[in-house]
């Protein structure tokens, strides 16, 4: 799919041979080209795939309280501690780069209908109708970025989102244009969501029988499999499909729905649970969850075997496999040629729960914090690298203590290569690569664009809120089934029944501060946590809370001393639950408002 979109997007800028003997004007090639040429036109469509927004980085997590970064040129560290986060210099700006993809959807858009996509009009209907629904959906996803980095409530009490555009803009464009209400961008943004559903197959296989082709498709006159297949077929795979557009309808609907946005959006728990619910069914309910989804991207195997545009089945949509050390070489421990970039929190390894399931402030957890690694959550194994854990292909002790004589791994907080906080980076991490040049090995990784296990905790956050945490609401599982089965899929509670989360289901309260929990340890280092803390409104306290470490020393009989300590403060402002509108926008243009409290 990446090899596909990269030569779609060079199309439009190639010249025919006629143009070779005869230039056209200036070189130049006119978009309405994309009429006689479907590949030319596809291009135009393949930019907005080029700039989808994910990364395979923990970029946002070092300005929480989940991270930090031993490098201190790192744009986030200065934007978290250093107070350097401003509307003319914000790390998170969506406003350009989804902007520009909105305006290639657009111009895709008033176009497709007059493109020549085959010569059967059976067949350039379908490609009429799946392009179409491609670039709804892929408007929906841009829409849905704009309004998390950009969405806020003003100095006059509006809460508003971006400036809603449906049409592309040329030289006689009116730019001088106001921002639309959070609300009428939600609007749009589901209208699209809901359009892409109707267009778009839930996902993307080929058939063998014509006897299996979906009803809907029949009806539009796509009687046989080779059609189908040429339509619809395991070729499309990575592309943008309904179960996608599902998903991201129950990203946006969260977010909507949420304390920092519900006053003003009108949109309600309810409707997000309905809308997770649909993903989750779709994928088979609880039952359909994966046994090793927590661990997808070290499924080493499962990774080997994925087939081109082919999910796992934790993956809703993913990005394309490469072969590289990359994440191993930013991330590893130095005694492993690592620079150590990203440090866990011990904000984040308090956050663990006990293997049986009790939190570690809870006197029955049996939590001993002069040993405070054993009998723990799996996850915090699988997640975080500790004193004393192993990494790399060759299994190596990892010392993060100061003791020993092996010292380049030890914390050190000045140092720029080792671990600010007494933890390494485990998450994300294939062990099996090797960043020393000597060997330099390297292994397949991909991009986790929507992940499963986010459906299932999006549901979760907002049936407990709607329905309350046992509540259905018409749907076959509640919020405690899911974080029930999230967790036995952890292997924590297993050996009790989970007592604590039997002992706290009828409280909605305690509840919501579970799956909260669950969702801080199921996605972190995935660039969620940032987003759900304003999302969440949590009090400035919390925003701001100081990123900590543990410091491990030895005491004179040979015993380990463990001591928290502050590692990096954080430096928020109460007005920084919603990010700003870029500051050379707003002095370009008159009618663009500012969120309240930014000014530069």
């Amino acid at each position: 799919m990446k090899k596909i979109i990269t030569v779609l997007v060079l199309l439009p800028f190639l010249v025919s041979c006629d143009d070779l003997i005869t230039p056209a004007e200036e070189n130049i090639r006119s978009i309405d080209a994309m009429y006689n040429e479907p590949s030319y036109a596809q291009g135009i469509l393949a930019n907005a795939y080029i700039l989808l927004p994910y990364s395979a980085s923990s970029n946002t997590d070092v300005a929480t309280d989940d991270a930090v970064s031993n490098n201190n040129d790192n744009t986030f560290l200065k934007m978290a501690s250093g107070g350097t986060w401003a509307s003319n210099n914000d790390p998170l700006t969506q406003w350009a780069t989804s902007r520009h993809a909105i305006q290639y959807i657009n111009l895709f858009l008033e176009r497709t209908d007059s493109v020549n996509w085959a010569q059967d009009a059976v067949i350039k209907e379908g490609f009429k109708e799946r392009f179409r629904g491609e670039a709804y959906a892929l408007r929906a996803l841009f829409m849905y970025n704009l309004l998390r980095a950009h969405g806020g409530w003003t100095s006059d009490g509006q809460l508003l989102g971006v400036p809603i555009l449906t049409s592309a803009e040329d030289a006689n464009s009116d730019f001088n244009i106001a921002r639309n209400t959070f609300k009428d961008c939600m609007d749009s943004l589901l209208a699209d969501a809901n359009r892409a559903v109707e267009l778009l197959p839930s996902e993307y296989a080929d058939l063998n029988n014509d006897a299996d082709i979906p009803a809907r498709y029949k009806a539009k006159g796509i009687t046989n499999v080779t059609d189908y297949n040429r339509l619809y077929g395991a070729t499309m795979g990575g592309r943008i499909t309904g179960r996608v557009a599902e998903a991201i309808r129950a990203q946006a609907t969260l977010l909507a729905a949420s304390p920092a946005f519900s006053a003003g959006s009108s949109y309600t728990y309810k409707q997000a649970a309905d809308y997770a619910a649909k993903v989750i069914d779709d994928i088979g309910g609880i039952g359909g969850m994966a046994a090793n989804g927590f661990t997808w991207y070290t499924n080493t195997t499962e990774i080997a075997n994925l087939a081109s545009g082919a999910n796992p089945k934790e993956i809703i949509w993913r990005g394309g496999t490469s072969e590289n050390n990359d994440l191993e070489t930013d991330n590893f421990p130095p005694t492993l040629y690592g620079k150590g970039r990203v440090n866990p929190t011990q904000n984040l390894v308090d956050a663990f729960p006990m293997v049986n399931g009790y939190p570690i402030t809870d006197q029955r957890s049996g939590y001993d914090d002069t040993d405070p690694y054993y009998g723990r959550d799996p996850r915090l194994t699988a997640y975080v690298v500790y004193d004393g854990s192993t990494q790399g292909p060759s299994s190596s002790v990892i010392t993060t203590g100061t003791y020993g004589t092996i010292t380049d791994d030890q914390l050190n907080r000045e140092s720029g290569y080792s671990t600010r906080t007494g933890y390494y980076l485990r998450k994300l991490l294939r062990s099996d690569c090797n960043p020393y040049s000597m060997y330099n090995v390297k292994q397949k990784h991909y991009t986790s664009y929507i992940r499963a296990t986010e459906m299932f905790l999006d549901y979760a956050e907002a049936a407990n809120e709607a329905f309350g945490p046992t509540g259905m609401g018409g749907h076959a599982y509640s919020a405690y089934d899911v974080i029930k089965a999230i967790r036995k899929r952890a292997g924590v509670g297993t050996d009790n029944g989970d007592a604590y989360l039997e002992s706290i289901k009828g409280d909605q309260s305690k509840m919501r501060e579970l799956i909260r929990n669950e969702r801080r340890l199921e996605l972190c280092f995935e660039n969620f946590r940032f987003w759900d803390l304003r999302r969440w409104k949590v009090s400035i306290e919390k925003l701001t809370e100081t990123a900590r470490g543990m410091q491990i020393t030895e005491n004179a009989d040979g015993s380990l001393k463990y001591t928290p300590i502050d590692v990096e403060a954080r430096k928020y402002e109460d007005y920084m639950y919603y990010g700003p509108i870029p500051y050379e926008e707003t002095q370009k243009w008159s009618n663009l408002q500012q969120n309240a409290g930014w000014t530069r």
